[in-house]
């Protein structure tokens, strides 16, 4: 069984036994290909191979702003209509493509074939594309694969699937040990590999790891903590590899990330003294910096269109520590295995839906009006014309924004639309009157 977390003030009545609106229409969202961008930056020796079209290609370069002088390490094995049509067998020309690549990049130490809504259909079996070329460059490179259809993943989903692609061919260990789950900025990695170090916790092991030497192994022994509520196919098949989950809100805010270190010292057998030793200063940092993005949220409505699976555990946050009242917490899925603590301590009265119908759900929100927006942005644009604020969705995926240090920074993320709002309306009048 999970540890289960506690807290004194948790409202009487929370959302996890909410019904939940589940909507499959039409949906507004990045494919899972998206989460390359950040995944090439945190595992420093790995190399992205997209087996897709040249729409995959310019998909990444947009999203990632790569510079013409840079070398990232991600390409996309463009498959031509030869390919698509079976006139070319789409095995050799992928052997030739990465032989080619890991000639030109000897540092490549982890290569993940990912697969795209061209080689999905096409039924390219890049698992067994993997198995082979994982036979011919063993063990210099290690060759995964995953999906980021958008046929098959959404916006995030593709981290999940990276990363649940790496669980099945990690050593067996039963050494005791806490293993922290999903991607993070180093710094923020850094931050938090701090606390646990003070709080005495000695084995704690990363996934993903920054380089393919990291001593990371799984087993009986393993207990571990997602920092990201997109992980659920990770979960479970670290579950399957004898891992045992942490279960706690997660790590965002003050309350969120005391929460969640919690329930891990408990695990361990931290002391209630050495606890509070350790998180007494950066909890009171965290609150003083929330607290000033908070003078503009407090009492302000939001509503969120679903994009990343963040949305749960940050309406907790801005619900509970910002002050604000949501109206809909939208979001692609809902895994309240993973999310059930966040929707417990949510006061119950917002709408939850799941999946998406996006004509029906911006009428929702333009009948909402709420103070602010979060949606993709595909949709921004449009309702900023309509007098809607806005947050773009992405932006809180890219943002540093776990634990103590940056709580500030993401209160601040959703008070600076409004007070841009509210400068452009003390403006309006004056540059009414300049106009006339």
């Amino acid at each position: 069984m999970n540890r289960p977390f506690t807290l004194s003030d948790a409202p009487a009545k929370g959302c996890r036994e909410a019904p939940v609106l589940k909507e499959r229409g039409q949906r507004e969202v990045f494919c899972g290909l998206t989460g390359i961008i950040w995944l090439h930056r945190k595992m420093q020796d790995a190399f992205f191979l997209v087996v897709g079209s040249r729409t995959c290609a310019h998909l990444l370069q947009s999203a990632a702003g790569v510079m013409i002088f840079a070398e990232p390490r991600f390409g996309t094995a463009i498959l031509e209509e030869k390919d698509l049509a079976g006139l070319a067998d789409a095995h050799d020309e992928l052997d030739r493509e990465v032989e080619r690549l890991l000639a030109r990049r000897p540092d490549i130490r982890r290569l993940f074939l990912v697969g795209s809504c061209p080689s999905e259909v096409i039924k390219l079996d890049l698992s067994r594309a993997a198995e082979r070329l994982t036979r011919k460059y063993a063990p210099h490179v290690a060759v995964l694969n995953y999906s980021g259809s958008g046929i098959e993943t959404t916006f995030t989903q593709g981290e999940d699937a990276c990363l649940e692609s790496m669980v099945p061919v990690l050593p067996e260990s039963p050494e005791r040990q806490l293993l922290l789950v999903g991607a993070l900025p180093d710094v923020v990695e850094d931050q938090a590999l701090s606390l646990l170090s003070a709080l005495g916790i000695e084995t704690v092991r990363v996934l993903p790891s920054r380089r393919a030497d990291a001593p990371l192994a799984v087993g009986e022994g393993t207990v571990f903590a997602l920092t990201q509520p997109f992980l659920g196919e990770t979960a479970a098949a670290l579950e399957r590899r004898g891992a045992r989950r942490i279960d706690a809100p997660f790590p965002f805010g003050e309350e969120g990330t005391t929460l969640w270190l919690r329930a891990v010292a408990a695990e361990f057998g931290v002391s209630e003294e050495r606890f509070e030793a350790v998180t007494a200063a950066p909890r009171a940092r965290a609150r003083l910096a929330v607290a000033a993005a908070a003078e503009t949220l407090e009492g302000r409505s939001i509503f969120f269109f679903p994009d990343s699976q963040l949305e749960i555990p940050l309406a907790r946050f801005l619900t509970r520590e910002c002050g604000m009242r949501a109206i809909e917490i939208g979001a692609p899925y809902i895994h309240k295995g993973l999310v059930g603590p966040d929707l417990d301590l949510i006061e119950e009265g917002p709408l939850l839906s799941e999946g998406q119908d996006v004509d029906k759900q911006l009428d929702r929100a333009r009948a909402a009006r709420a103070d602010l927006t979060v949606c993709g942005l595909g949709l921004a644009n449009p309702l900023e014309a309509e007098g809607l604020a806005t947050k773009w969705a992405i932006e809180l995926v890219f943002t540093p924004v776990h634990f103590y240090e940056q709580a500030g920074d993401l209160a601040a993320l959703f008070a600076r639309p409004l007070r841009r709002r509210e400068m452009l309306k003390a403006l309006a009048p004056a540059t009414g009157e300049a106009a006339g």
